[in-house]
């Protein structure tokens, strides 16, 4: 299969703005999916996950492959909820192109904007889809114009829709001048082209024009066809359009909606005709491990083989599916793989082409295609796999820390072990989730992205994996730094074994700006301290950056300088050293104004405009700093930020007080000094 035959699109957006029932209609009329599977319904085919059922969002990433006009799609249907970013973030990490799709009533959303700067972060070329024209409120052009204002990018209309609320009935193809009409008897499966109605001219010719003097800005040809008055060429259009597209410079724009079965079909054209094939994009630069330098990796089967491995599944049976994205070469079913993070050969023992939940086994996977490999024991997210002749390491994944934890202990002792097994297997499978025991209580405490992220987890451990559990009340995961500098000279002297260790050193510790994160630099020679001890040194203040100050919370923003060493050859260790470095960090800190850090979070409130008063009330209650509010046809959008520790319950709280009218979503900010109130 050439290269050029096949897409790799991930479907993103906002919560509940048709995601998943739009990813459904494309497996039906590509004819995957005999049925159409319904969100509202618990049926949906993308969304196996008995919770994503249950509670009628995505959770994970699913991926499936579909066929449209002799073309091979992958298609990564994300999450649209913040809690669960981290599966957006790697999804996004190996597309090469996604369809944003936009509610025609909220348009550009809060986790809008997100999802698309995070698309920004991996120069994703993206194509935009509103979807929900049939709905009250619903308002095309509105939309178009909030991705240009709130999104910065450049929209191009391509589809016009015919009416809109109940009276939305087709769209308009502005580049073939067409009408499309669906047949509603037949799930919408078969549609009709007409020339455009003598009413819908007018509005068609002025939005055309637009289209051509967008286009004719970057194409000269275009240019003079429109100035001789001569006919523009549809394939013309639409190869300018991709060229544009690919290069991030204009984002094509249509519409219909999903659950009404219209317009998912020039959705399916316009992935085609817009979006990249994998040999389109620049080469990717990866790290030679052996080497020391950054290097070009061509997108070509011909290549040395090299995959990055971008989420682990945990199966009862199969054990773990290694989801893969091939940049180059061929992996093959049968073989033994390189994994160049782990430094350790691992086998393939099957490779599986993924409809959602149910598999397709394959003998290989080429560059350019995504597949999962069955038999990996070692291999995480981020791990690149190739070969040991060609040992280069793709850039890694970079997740946000978690901000929220919760106490958890098994129902029975004797499930404890279990547990802390289970714990392994879900942190193996979500960046974001951390697990560790505390050293002065003996609980297990679990860390997540959100209250949704932690209670879908806890229900996986009890359901899916038979563990009963118990979960305390929701804790904030709060942070430690220093207001001030100090330097400290650590002298460490243990007799061990019969064997003298000693070490000397001076430590500086000085406050870094918010989010610099930690850092360690030294100003010692290595002829006054050899080598293995200046490393010894930096292990153990890095292991102290994760063992707090006064609280035991994690670190953060601290630079510190190793300014001097007494190196005794007969006595000094690089066991003394480290335990010098770890113990002087922590007395020099404490010399250093310490502060307790907490998360900020970003919030976005959706009220209904006749609440306003009494929301905005509340965020100021709940000690909110009020960044906003952008008025819409049917609501108000109110920004603030809020100490995380002040917003459990907040759900409910907003339900009642807007009459279950209200939604909100929220996100980690940064870190701030924790005040008193």
């Amino acid at each position: 299969m050439k290269l050029r035959k096949i897409r790799n699109i991930g479907i993103m957006a906002h919560i509940d703005a048709g995601k998943t029932t739009t990813t459904e209609r494309i497996l039906f009329y590509t004819g995957k999916s005999h049925r159409m599977g319904e969100v509202d319904d618990g049926e949906a085919t993308m969304d196996w996950m008995v919770q994503e059922q249950n509670r009628g969002i995505t959770i994970t990433s699913a991926a499936t492959t579909c066929f449209w006009q002799d073309h091979q799609i992958n298609i990564i249907d994300t999450p649209g909820h913040v809690d669960f970013t981290a599966e957006v973030e790697r999804s996004l990490r190996v597309l090469d192109g996604a369809v944003a799709v936009f509610c025609a009533v909220g348009g550009v959303e809060p986790q809008s904007e997100t999802v698309w700067h995070q698309a920004d972060t991996y120069q994703v070329p993206r194509i935009a889809y509103v979807n929900k024209m049939d709905r009250t409120g619903a308002d095309f052009f509105a939309v178009v114009e909030e991705i240009r204002e709130k999104l910065h990018a450049t929209p191009v209309v391509t589809h016009l829709p015919i009416g809109s609320e109940s009276q939305f009935s087709g769209i308009i193809d502005l580049i073939n001048l067409r009408e499309m009409h669906w047949d509603v008897d037949n799930y919408g499966t078969n549609f009709e082209a007409s020339e455009i109605q003598p009413q819908y001219r007018e509005l068609a010719d002025t939005w055309r024009q637009a289209l051509i003097d967008q286009l004719g800005a970057v194409c000269d040809e275009i240019t003079e066809l429109y100035l001789e008055g001569s006919e523009i060429p549809a394939d013309l259009m639409d190869r300018t359009l991709r060229k544009e597209t690919i290069e991030r410079r204009l984002v094509p724009v249509m519409c219909g909606a999903s659950l009404r079965n219209i317009g998912v079909q020039p959705l399916l054209d316009s992935i085609l005709n817009y979006l990249p094939a994998p040999e389109e994009l620049p080469p990717v630069v990866a790290h030679h491990a052996t080497k020391d330098v950054d290097v070009e990796i061509e997108r070509t089967t011909d290549g040395q083989p090299v995959g990055f491995v971008f989420k682990i599944q945990s199966e009862r049976e199969a054990g773990d599916l290694s989801f893969i994205r091939m940049y180059s070469g061929t992996l093959k079913s049968g073989t033994a793989v390189y994994n160049i993070d782990k430094k350790k050969r691992e086998r393939v023992h099957r490779l599986l082409r993924m409809h959602a939940n149910r598999t397709e086994q394959i003998d290989s996977v080429e560059a350019g295609d995504i597949a999962v490999a069955v038999g990996f024991k070692l291999a995480q997210t981020g791990d690149t796999v190739g070969s040991e002749g060609f040992p280069v390491m793709l850039e890694r994944l970079q997740f946000p820390v978690p901000v929220i934890s919760v106490a958890i202990e098994p129902q029975t002792l004797s499930q404890r072990d279990r547990l802390k097994e289970v714990l392994t297997i879900l942190a193996k499978e979500d960046p974001t989730f951390f697990s560790r025991e505390d050293e002065d209580t003996g609980e297990l405490v679990i860390s997540g992205m959100g209250e949704l992220h932690l209670e879908v987890l806890v229900t996986r451990m009890i359901e899916d994996f038979n563990v009963q559990a118990k979960v305390g009340p929701p804790q904030v995961t709060y942070r430690e730094s220093i207001a001030g500098s100090a330097t400290h000279v650590e002298k460490f002297h243990r007799m061990l074994a019969g064997k003298e260790n000693s070490a000397e050193i001076t430590l500086k510790v000085e406050s870094l700006p918010r989010g610099s994160g930690n850092r360690f630099s030294t100003q010692v020679s290595k002829a006054v301290l050899p080598a293995e001890c200046q490393q010894a040194v930096e292990r153990g203040v890095e292991g102290a950056f994760g063992s707090g100050i006064s609280y035991g919370y994690p670190t953060i923003d601290i630079g510190v300088t190793l300014l001097d060493a007494v190196h005794n050859p007969a006595t000094s260790t690089a066991f003394a050293f480290e335990a010098a470095a770890s113990l002087g960090f922590d007395n020099a800190c404490k010399h250093a104004e310490p502060v307790l850090l907490e998360p900020i979070m970003r919030v976005d409130v959706m009220s209904p405009k006749e609440y306003m008063g009494d929301v905005i009330n509340a965020l100021s209650m709940r000690g909110g700093t009020v960044q906003g509010v952008e008025s819409r046809a049917m609501r108000e959008h109110i920004r603030a930020e809020i100490p995380l520790r002040n917003m459990f319950g907040y759900s409910t709280s907003l339900r009642s007080m807007t009459q279950g009218r209200g939604t909100y979503a929220m996100e980690f900010a940064h870190f701030a000094r924790k005040s008193d109130t």
